[in-house]
């Protein structure tokens, strides 16, 4: 008899500019032998970037690509669409990657291109989110996975995560606690898309035999 193949797993190339705690959740995932992706490049826009300790130490293969070695964003898009197709990637992760990227680029890995941000989108786009939130008074903030579209932070939702807002949170105890959402959040994500079970309709994604909330979240609850 036939021995079956495996599935094969879908290749991730993860773009970072900093220490690398979503890449580090990534790697945590990939590490089980269940999980239907793996890590195959990590590319950091800088060369200190502490997420490439991470992935070295993880055995992930690792580039730079200095962006200030290039004329225009478009020459460096061209860098890094050149360097992750080599290796063969299939979906690409940004993970505090601090770079606007092209329309050509968002649309050259259109539906196989997400992002993590930390706010519910499309609420509080952009820097400072989370000072965003707590001027705005809101009670829940938290974490979105979502497909890239050319307008920032914009394109199909994948997944969300709501975080309670406490009376006395300040920007980094409020951003403490949506990073622990984060890192939940983009493995999960990751799955779903690996396993085929994410759809887009127009702009909205559909998860096929998800598993969805049916409560309703309050806060404060007294």
């Amino acid at each position: 008899m036939e021995k079956l193949k495996p599935l094969e797993k879908l290749k991730l190339g993860v773009l970072i500019s900093g220490r690398g705690s979503n890449l580090q959740a990534l790697i945590d995932a990939t590490a089980d032998p269940a999980f239907p992706a793996e890590i195959v490049l990590v590319i950091s826009n800088k060369a200190d970037a502490g997420g490439l300790l991470r992935a070295q130490a993880a055995g992930v293969a690792t580039k730079v690509i200095p962006h200030k070695e290039f004329s225009s964003r478009e020459a460096f898009d061209t860098a890094l669409d050149d360097t992750l197709r080599a290796a063969g990637v299939g979906l690409v992760c940004l993970a505090g990657f601090m770079r606007l990227l092209s329309a050509k680029f968002a649309t050259s890995w259109h539906d196989r291109l997400i992002n993590i941000h930390p706010s519910l989108l499309p609420s509080f786009k952009g820097l400072d989110s989370h000072g965003q939130a707590l001027t705005a008074g809101v009670r829940f903030s938290g974490c979105t996975v979502h497909f890239v579209r050319p307008e920032m932070d914009a394109g199909p939702i994948i997944l969300q995560a709501a975080v309670p807002v406490h009376d006395g949170d300040d920007e980094d105890i409020l951003a403490a606690r949506i990073l622990e959402a984060e890192h939940r959040c983009y493995p999960l994500a990751i799955r779903l898309i690996a396993e085929g079970r994410v759809t887009i309709e127009g702009e909205i994604v559909r998860i096929a035999n998800g598993k969805f909330a049916d409560s309703p979240l309050l806060n404060p609850i007294g």
